[in-house]
């Protein structure tokens, strides 16, 4: 694969998925110039209809590339647009880039192989940027896609091609934080003079200052590997080098259970001590199938509305996409329609409702607890306020970050957002371990004090589960 000079001021080939995608993209390309082949006019504006997030992103590339061509006449358009600031909603400015936008204004020699026949749009596409380095040697011209196959055709060919890069998050998934730090050895040693503890409502708190107090986040849990079993969470960075951490509850001891739930290892306790935490107003949990996400957040979330009373009620949601062919629509109102995809919220409902009293009881309860439960569609949430709310978003990996923007500023005064999502099992076109809205949210939020993240290691779902997932 051909790479990139980065001394050069290259010349950026947009497939249509990119400007899909991102409809901002044209905006982040800083000193380089883009252009666009007609064909990519083409497929927008065979994709600008319907009430999906791609139709609107469509419309929103041609409401831009309107503002741009506003005053310009053929002679500007040939010489390629200036991509100067320009509105974009909400009375906000898109900050400009330094380069320049080209559309395709001419027929081009599109010189393919005879293995590449026909007109398809990805063809096309190949043919104008090797056209353009042929009319432009001075550039180096690099076609962007999201589409691998593309990608893989123009690597074939001789022709640069590069992935959308903008919105990735990080360079890779392995960087992503974990919400936990195990302590060194010798920490408690080197950190003893400048430590103070005190107990507070019953909380046992320690401030510590020290060179290894520069790096916490807020809400990052901590252990120690000894006998100690210390396990506490940071509460309040002062500073570069002071914190106060607060020893955690144990909610592994019987007499700790929430919901009649008790953690079965040290992420699950991190996990229940978040979510059981009303100054946290946005949790998120990351982990492999069989971890516990969905039962734990169910449990907490049962927990402060049946008993502690802080919120009115559950919401949960998830993004329906299908792992395999789609079955087609589904009768019945909003909350029927979503059933089928709550499989996972009836599987965890059978076991928190298990009161001792016999087939009636358990019917009772089950019963109550549906009723504090309500099932919603993403699809309605523009616009909406939840008000002292427990918001359960299910499957978060399969939303991109404008998405996820858009569901947790949904949220009104006294509700809590829990991000539940494993980002190994993507399932939407496009989107990648580093580019999921989940992998954002993550990463945006570990700076805030008032959320908290934890990724769950291990499965505790069966020994058949966890050999499977490891074997498999």
């Amino acid at each position: 694969m051909i790479k990139r000079d980065h001394d050069k001021t290259c010349l950026f080939v947009l497939d249509t998925n990119v400007l899909m995608h991102d409809p901002t993209c044209i905006f982040r390309f800083k000193e380089h110039d883009v252009f666009l082949p007609m064909v990519v006019l083409e497929e927008l504006d065979q994709g600008k209809k319907g009430l999906s997030e791609v139709a609107r992103n469509v419309r929103q590339v041609s409401r831009f590339l309107d503002q741009l061509l506003c005053n310009a006449d053929k002679e500007a358009i040939d010489a390629g647009l200036a991509l100067g600031p320009i509105a974009a909603g909400g009375g906000g400015l898109i900050a400009p880039a330094a380069g320049r936008l080209f559309f395709q204004t001419q027929p081009m020699d599109l010189k393919l192989p005879e293995a590449l026949p026909g007109s398809g749009a990805d063809n096309n596409i190949l043919g104008t940027a090797r056209a353009l380095h042929d009319l432009r040697p001075e550039r180096q011209v690099i076609i962007v896609s999201k589409d691998i196959n593309l990608r893989i055709k123009a690597a074939v060919l001789g022709i640069a091609a590069e992935d959308y890069a903008n919105d990735q998050v990080l360079d890779d998934a392995a960087l992503l934080y974990t919400g936990v730090e195990q302590l060194p050895d010798a920490f408690w040693s080197e950190h003893s003079k400048s430590m103070d503890s005190w107990k507070e409502e019953g909380r046992t708190l320690y401030r510590i200052g020290g060179p290894d107090v520069a790096h916490w986040y807020p809400s990052e849990c901590l252990y120690s590997d000894d006998d100690t079993r210390f396990e506490a969470i940071v509460r309040e960075q002062r500073g570069a080098a002071e914190a106060v951490i607060e020893v955690v509850t144990d909610y592994r001891t019987p007499r700790h259970n929430v919901w009649g739930i008790n953690a079965r290892n040290r992420e699950q306790n991190f996990a229940l001590n978040m979510l059981m935490d009303p100054d946290l107003d946005f949790v998120s949990l990351l982990g492999t199938a069989g971890t516990g996400k969905t039962l734990l957040a169910l449990a907490a979330g049962l927990a402060q509305v049946l008993d502690r009373t802080i919120y009115k009620e559950i919401i949960m949601t998830r993004a329906t996409v299908p792992v395999g062919e789609d079955i087609g629509f589904l009768p019945g109102t909003e909350e029927e329609k979503m059933t089928p995809w709550m499989g996972a919220l009836m599987d965890n409902l059978e076991v928190l409702a298990r009161p001792e009293g016999g087939d009636w009881a358990r019917a009772a309860t089950h019963d109550l607890l549906k009723s504090r439960i309500r099932i919603q569609s993403m699809n309605f949430m523009r616009g909406r306020t939840f008000l002292n709310k427990y918001i359960i978003l299910d499957e978060a990996q399969n939303l991109t970050a404008k998405q996820m923007k858009t569901l947790i500023t949904r949220a009104g005064p006294g509700t809590k957002v829990v991000c539940l999502g494993n980002i190994g099992q993507i399932d939407t076109p496009y989107l990648t371990e580093t580019s999921s809205g989940l992998t954002y949210v993550v990463d945006r939020f570990k700076h805030w004090p008032h959320g908290g993240h934890i990724t769950l290691m291990r499965g505790e779902r069966s020994r058949l589960a966890d050999f499977a997932s490891e074997a498999l």
